[in-house]
């Protein structure tokens, strides 16, 4: 049967991959681990017994699955996570990486590395994994402190530098493979236009979508769609010359700021698993084991490189930007797991011809031991970071001081700059702008061939698809070119008037330096432009009559042109202003640890057939009875802070407990206690029933409000008839009469419960 060899081997991959990684998860390990150690027993080049052979089915898989696996990371991460991290945080995951690329340097020529493999390793071990770092944080309980949260938002950063590391290293292998097409400046440039062109048109159309298509209530129709989007979006950027993972992980980053990311989360929790397991079991059946024991001195010296040299540079990043020594050592030891970039930038350089296919092996034997230091190195982080700070030279502890606070003086001096607070907006929208408009007009000729296999040839007259493609093209980015003249204009006058401020001819010298800077700024926008041109399309009246229209088109519409750009931005900035309150991740002051109170927070989640589902807090009593509080609860993406007592836990729940560490340890495991009980009554099990209230019944002569049926059995009063008189929906006031038939909405479980209790005390 055609197709039956690609299901047999997802089964084998599926199956293998749960169970090793149930194997890994029990011994405390990273299920990554599992999921490679799989794919190394069932491939093609395991020493045992191969159940895959087929190479090309093996790539398939891991095409799809680094399609999930990146957009699960984009969803992790969010313009607004990113603006919260502030400068100072990405400036010192810059310097670490820089630091990274400079040890690796001078390790690799003592090691004999040719300048390649150099390169690659260093961007390997520039990222971390974040999927080892958020499981080891939870295990230590360290995930609401302020080393885990600085953390996260080291690898949230290196997440974005891993995307431009894939876009840049393409263009490398290109280049060290002996290519010719390839410019790293080119490929920079095109890499910021299709990023900002593809996000700014999907931030206006993706939330709109998803928003009109949760309104039909089924969870089908969104997963439908965003899955669709996904994969054209993947398509879009490997059709630009990028490779799939940056279309997918950027559709993943617009998702995570729409109000629709928790539904598309959930939705896409089961598909993300399943293709994000699949990926790494894909990678680990391309590994050869042999190739990995002859590379074992790479693998210990990238992983010395990545448990010491990681640590190192990332410290040095934090303290440089004014972290504390004792918080940045900590964090230091926090981020040295390698993970899925690893592994994804050693498949691009073996794919591209440039790497040994022994460097697959290393980023597997990095990723697995990497993987099994983290847990042990992130307990003793604290006690290490303490040891580190008391063994520092006074000289430099003093330094360190006054350096944390010329910093803090440099902040306000920024924070009081006239110029600059006034100039910032306008800068960045001009940055946006430029992006955009180069983004449309560098891929204007891949465009044009695909418009021109729409139109027929020489229509309506010779040259005419071009001239009618190209004027498309002009009037779309007249708005975007419009609004950067705006910007410019606005900025020389914010210059000129601040420059002659306190200048006694200040009125007379500022409209000449104006003049300058606009004059400046219209011949740098009209050489930006005119690069562009179709100058070499053989129609040399073609550039004129595009000007033409373009001119026409301005002259007529500049008023309008200004209004939809107006309304298009001030769209953009709601998009990405929508609140949103994420309990993960969150850096709330009340989050955070005080060590002095040798208090923790951790955070656990209720398993679907968790004991505890559908009982309330005060039911439960962890303060009574495990000395714990639950600080908050996190349902839906709907945050609960400070819960109250009749707050009912549902299976998903993620709940943070606040006490010490042996009270939350024991709180998590009550809450996530699973001992197989039956569940719940299905939706559909729901029913009306008829119960007659027996002659000596307590409940005669009560009136519903006393009894309260709903809270003593769950059911729901809907009705009762009493000789003939039928009382829909009775209130609070309405007694209850022996031998009255009444109509009770609720599970079986429940209408039991009630029969039960309305016969006690029955003679």
């Amino acid at each position: 049967m055609h197709g039956i060899d690609f299901i047999q081997d997802l089964a084998v991959v599926l199956l293998v991959a749960g169970l090793v990684g149930w194997l890994c998860h029990r011994a405390g390990l990273s299920v990554i681990v599992g999921f490679l150690v799989a794919g190394t027993l069932v491939g093609p080049r395991t020493p045992l017994f191969p159940m895959v052979t087929d190479v090309q089915r093996i790539e398939t898989l891991a095409q799809v699955g680094l399609v999930f696996l990146m957009f699960s990371i984009g969803m992790k991460l969010s313009l607004r996570k990113l603006r919260k991290l502030g400068l100072a945080l990405v400036a010192a995951t810059v310097i670490e990486a820089v630091l990274i690329y400079q040890l690796t340097r001078v390790a690799g020529g003592w090691f004999g590395l040719t300048p390649t493999e150099t390169v690659f390793l260093a961007s390997m071990l520039m990222i971390s994994s974040s999927a080892i770092i958020v499981k080891v944080l939870a295990q230590i309980g360290a995930t609401h402190d302020k080393a885990g949260q600085t953390a996260m938002g080291v690898f949230v950063v290196e997440d974005v530098i891993a995307v431009l590391l894939l876009t840049g290293l393409g263009s490398y292998a290109t280049v060290a493979a002996g290519g010719h097409e390839a410019s790293l400046g080119r490929t920079a440039v095109l890499f910021a236009g299709f990023v900002m062109l593809a996000g700014v048109l999907s931030v206006l159309l993706v939330p709109w979508l998803l928003r009109k298509l949760s309104l039909t209530g089924d969870s089908e129709l969104p997963t439908l769609v965003q899955a669709g989007l996904l994969f054209v979006l993947a398509t879009l950027a490997a059709w630009a010359g990028f490779s799939l993972a940056l279309g997918a992980f950027l559709l993943g980053a617009i998702v995570a700021d729409t109000p629709q990311r928790v539904q598309i989360d959930r939705t896409f929790e089961g598909l993300r698993d399943v293709f994000s397991a699949v990926f790494f079991v894909a990678i680990g059946m391309m590994i050869d084991l042999r190739a990995l024991w002859q590379a074992w001195p790479l693998v210990l010296l990238a992983t010395a490189l990545a448990l010491g040299g990681r640590s190192l540079a990332c410290a040095a990043g934090l303290i440089v930007t004014g972290v504390s020594t004792r918080e940045a050592v900590r964090v230091g030891l926090l981020v040295v797991p390698l993970g899925e970039f690893a592994i994804i930038i050693a498949q691009l350089g073996v794919e591209g011809g440039v790497l040994p296919e022994s460097f697959q092996a290393v980023a597997v034997g990095v990723t697995l031991l990497t993987a099994l230091a983290a847990p042990m190195l992130a307990r003793r982080s604290d006690a290490i970071s303490v040891a580190v700070e008391s063994r520092q030279p006074h000289w430099l502890a003093a330094w360190l001081k006054s350096h944390q606070g010329w910093l803090e003086r440099l902040r306000l001096r920024g924070a009081r700059n006239v110029l600059w607070q006034l100039a910032r907006r306008r800068l960045v929208q001009i940055g946006v702008e430029w992006l955009v408009v180069t983004g449309l007009l560098a891929f204007a000729n891949p465009l044009q061939e695909q418009a021109l296999r729409l139109l027929p040839p020489d229509w309506p007259f010779a040259g005419g698809p071009q001239l009618l493609f190209w004027s498309a093209l002009g009037l779309l980015v007249l708005a975007p070119v419009v609004a950067i003249w705006r910007n410019v204009s606005a900025l020389a006058m914010l210059v000129s008037q601040v420059v002659f401020a306190n200048h006694p001819k200040g009125p007379r010298l500022a409209p000449p330096l104006e003049l300058a800077l606009k004059f400046a700024g219209g011949v740098l926008l009209f050489l930006w432009l005119s690069a562009f041109m179709p100058l070499q399309s053989g129609l040399g009246w073609l550039p004129v009559l595009v000007l033409a229209v373009v001119a026409l088109a301005l002259v007529l519409f500049s008023r309008k042109l200004i209004y939809w750009h107006s309304v298009l931005e001030v769209e953009l900035q709601d998009r990405l202003a929508q609140a949103e309150q994420r309990l993960s991740g969150t850096t709330a002051p009340w989050l955070a640890q005080h060590r002095e109170w040798d208090l923790v927070l951790t955070e656990c989640a209720l398993p679907d057939l968790a004991d505890v589902r559908g009982r309330t807090l005060g039911e439960l009593a962890l303060r009574t009875k495990l000395g714990c509080t639950v600080a908050g609860v996190e349902r839906q993406g709907v945050l609960l802070g400070n819960p109250g007592p009749q707050t009912v836990l549902f299976p998903r729940d993620k709940v943070l407990l606040l006490g010490t560490p042996q009270q939350t340890a024991a709180g998590k495991a009550f809450l996530q206690a699973v001992t197989g009980q039956a569940p719940g009554a299905d939706f559909s099990d729901v029913r009306l029933e008829t119960v007659e209230i027996p002659q000596q019944s307590r409940l005669g002569g009560r009136m519903l409000s006393e009894l309260a049926p709903a809270r003593q059995t769950g059911v729901q009063v809907a009705g009762i008839h009493r000789s003939g008189l039928r009382i829909l929906n009775p209130g609070g006031d309405e007694k209850l009469l022996p031998n009255d038939d009444v109509l009770v909405l609720g599970s079986p479980d429940q209408i039991a419960a009630f029969k039960n209790w309305a016969r006690e005390g029955t003679i």
